[in-house]
This record gives structure tokens, C-alpha cells and sequence, in this order.
């Protein structure tokens, strides 16, 4: 029997099937869509966690006031460990950064250049509204060296400017009713600024270091939130933190781990951390969609089991007239075949669906940047052409027992069933 007229003898069976039969195709559906958008919403995950580490600065450690043996997980430039991250083992005394720890760090071997920074939270009034925003004091002739952002509009600050200012993207596009212009006048806590350039990205809002301790408050004259490190070479950087810690602990006289009063945030370490946690949650995951599509397996071998049942008669005609063992075993393997394909069809466009339903939800949610990771969705074709052929494959494999047994019915046997 050529592979044509099979095809056509599988499709009609297919064609008429049972109520069951749609119920198993409907398995197939959610658990291929179960896949598609998991996997979609994971490989997007691990592609803005990349994006958000890269900006990090792979090059960049940050040195913060307090100790926390949660090394690596911290916040990156300009910040100190999230709360929730060694807490526990955090030291009870906290001395704040100096200009005497910029001096040690510049001295280290493998350090290129090192800046101290303060941070706060002031009013930011333009066109009579007034927010609340994050505010960060710089040094200009070492914040382009070190710094990861990047300008989209006009450009960056330099020594001297004492009342220029660099806003995030955020900041001049969307928190105000109208967008904040470049070279426009802004209001920070009083005092009058010029906007002499507009990040691509971002809500914080630059300014020179020794304006931002007239107009934050509770900030001394001498002391940093933090220090930026930025490292020579990235391959001996475990090494240049234990150093950085070495020194600076000889420093500030801490004589004990225990001692010390300060943390070193290595972004590789973070990575290393935040990309575990990806694959784990991806393999969760993952096992239940395959969980589903297990489901889905033995709906499709029970409803071929019942399909032979019900064709016994007509499979007892076609051997009867000549059907080798091989056509009947390939008319049923094709008839599960298209249970998958249709199933997975339907699952691609129930994944795509639910996928993108799920990245509106999340890029929307105000719980956090955690959720909103999730608010990115990558569907590749490489995915869609992989579900559909497990799907397939799901289907043929579940139907090769039961069409094994259909071709090894007797004509005679066949022909009496009842």
C-alpha cells in the first residue's frame, strides 16, 4: 500500500473519531502550551537577567559599609546587599567609607580606578510637580570611567559643573505629565539644575558629590555609601577581593573576620548565584509541563487502544484484501501522529497566548524587579519547531503498541469480532 493512500485512511479515521478522542487532543494542547510558555518566559528571564548583570558591570566591585558573609549578592553599582541576604550573619557595628579607603584601594595591584559615592532620596520639582527620587553624588572625572550607563541625550557631567545634573530615562520621561527636555531647569530640594543629559534607562538622578552633601540629608563631609572598584583584569578578581578585603581590613583596624565592618560585592559571584536559581526554577517548571504531556501520552495510547477495538472489523477487511502487517501498523502510527500535530498546533498557540498574557500581567505588577524579570517573554522559532515535533513524536510513540497490535490481527479473528 503506497504511504498516500495510508495517509488517507489514517486521516479519515482521524477525522471521525470520538468525543475521546478531542479530549486526549486537548491533553496534548495544554501540555504543549505549558512548555511553549514556560519556556518562553524562562529563556526570556535568563536574557534580561543577562542584559541586567551586564550593565552591572562584570569589571566593577562595590565596597559597602557593614559586613555580610551573603558576599556577591548585592545590588551591584552604587549599592549595598538587598536586604534578605545574610542578615543573620551581619556585623552589629557599621563605620561608614572614608577618603582614607579610597587611598588603600588605589594602591592595590590589579585596581584601575577607584570612586566613592553617596546617595539619598530628595524632592525633584519641574512644571510645579514635585517627586520624590533616588539621588546619587558622583565624582565626574571618574564616573565615566567606571559607570555602566549610558547617555541618550546630550552628555555627561564634568569637574566644575556645580549645578548640572544627569536624570534617568524614567525620571525625564515618565514621571512628570510632560517629558523633562534637555538643558531644561529642574528643582532639587531648592536649588536650581541644569539638565545637561538624559540616560538611556534608568530612574536616578546624577549629581556632583560635593553638591549632594548640601542637599542630602543626614550625609557627613567625608564619608561614602559606597566605593566603586573598577578592576584591571576580570579573571583574578576572587583574587582582588580577598586582597581588597585584606587591605582594607588592615586599615580600618578590623584584627578578626568577625571584625569587619564592610562588604565586597563581586557581580560574577551574583551571577553565578542568579543563574543557579534560573536553571533551577526553569527545571521546576519544565517537570511539570512534562508532567502534562505525560498525561497527554497515555490519553493518546488509550485512545488508539479503543480505536483498534473499533476498526478490528475493517482491519480484518484490508488484510483480507491483500494489507501487509506494515500498512495497518502505518495507517495507526499515522492516525497518532496527527493527534500530536494537531495537539501540538494548538499547543503553540496556547503557549504564545499565554505567554505573552503572562508578560503584560508582570511588566505591569508593582510587587518588584523580581516579578517584573518575568515580564519578557522569548519565543523563538527553533522553540515552536521543537514542541511541534515532540508532539508528534509523543503521539506515534504512544500509538506504536497499539498499532503493533492491529497489525497482528488474523483476517479470520477480525472478521468474526463482535
Amino acid at each position: 500500500m503506497k504511504l498516500k493512500k495510508s495517509f488517507q485512511l489514517a486521516l479519515n479515521i482521524f477525522l471521525h473519531s470520538k468525543l475521546r478522542s478531542w479530549l486526549t487532543i486537548i491533553g496534548i494542547i495544554i501540555g504543549i502550551g505549558a512548555v511553549v510558555a514556560i519556556v518562553s518566559i524562562s529563556e526570556g528571564a535568563q536574557r534580561q537577567l543577562e542584559d541586567r548583570l551586564g550593565n552591572l558591570g562584570a569589571d566593577v566591585l562595590t565596597i559597602t559599609p557593614g559586613f555580610s558573609q551573603a558576599r556577591g549578592s548585592g545590588g551591584g553599582f552604587g549599592r549595598g546587599p538587598p536586604s534578605g541576604f545574610g542578615e543573620d550573619s551581619s556585623s552589629e557595628t557599621q563605620e561608614n567609607l572614608t577618603s582614607k579607603d579610597l587611598i588603600v584601594l588605589k594602591n592595590i595591584e590589579n585596581v584601575d580606578v577607584v570612586m566613592g559615592t553617596i546617595s539619598g532620596r530628595g524632592d525633584l520639582t519641574y512644571s510645579s510637580k514635585t517627586a520624590s527620587v533616588s539621588i546619587k553624588g558622583i565624582d565626574p572625572t571618574v564616573w565615566k570611567e567606571i559607570t555602566t550607563e549610558e547617555i541618550d541625550s546630550g552628555r555627561f557631567l564634568t569637574q566644575g559643573e556645580t549645578y548640572s545634573v544627569i536624570l534617568g530615562e524614567r525620571i525625564a520621561k515618565s514621571t512628570f505629565e510632560n517629558e523633562v527636555p534637555l538643558n531644561s531647569k529642574v528643582i532639587i530640594e531648592g536649588k536650581s539644575f541644569k539638565v545637561v543629559g538624559i540616560l538611556n534607562g534608568g530612574s536616578t538622578v546624577y549629581i556632583l558629590i560635593d553638591i549632594a552633601r548640601t542637599i542630602l540629608e543626614d550625609v557627613d563631609d567625608k564619608s561614602f555609601d559606597s566605593i566603586s572598584v573598577k578592576i584591571k583584569d576580570v579573571e583574578i578578581a576572587d583574587e582582588t577581593v580577598e586582597l581588597i578585603e585584606k587591605k582594607l581590613m588592615f586599615s580600618r583596624g578590623a584584627l578578626t573576620e568577625k571584625d569587619k565592618d564592610f562588604t565586597v560585592t563581586n557581580p560574577l559571584e551574583m551571577q553565578e548565584t542568579m543563574q543557579e536559581t534560573m536553571n533551577t526554577m526553569a527545571i521546576f517548571l519544565g517537570a511539570i509541563a512534562a508532567i502534562s504531556l505525560l498525561v497527554g501520552g497515555i490519553g493518546i495510547a488509550n485512545t488508539m487502544f479503543t480505536s483498534v477495538l473499533e476498526k478490528t472489523k475493517d482491519i480484518g477487511i484490508m488484510k483480507a484484501i491483500g494489507a501487509k502487517n506494515r500498512d495497518i501498523m502505518i495507517i495507526f502510527l499515522l492516525n497518532s501522529g496527527l493527534i500530536g500535530l494537531v495537539g501540538g498546533l494548538g499547543g503553540i498557540i496556547l503557549g504564545t497566548i499565554g505567554s505573552s498574557f503572562i508578560s503584560v500581567l508582570t511588566s505591569t505588577s508593582d510587587t518588584g524587579g523580581m516579578t517584573r524579570m518575568f515580564g519578557n517573554t522569548t519565543i523563538s522559532p527553533s522553540l515552536l519547531i521543537f514542541a511541534l515535533l515532540f508532539s508528534i513524536l509523543i503521539g506515534m510513540v504512544a500509538g506504536t503498541i497499539p498499532a503493533y497490535r492491529a497489525s497482528k490481527l488474523r483476517p479470520v479473528d477480525a472478521l468474526r469480532y463482535e
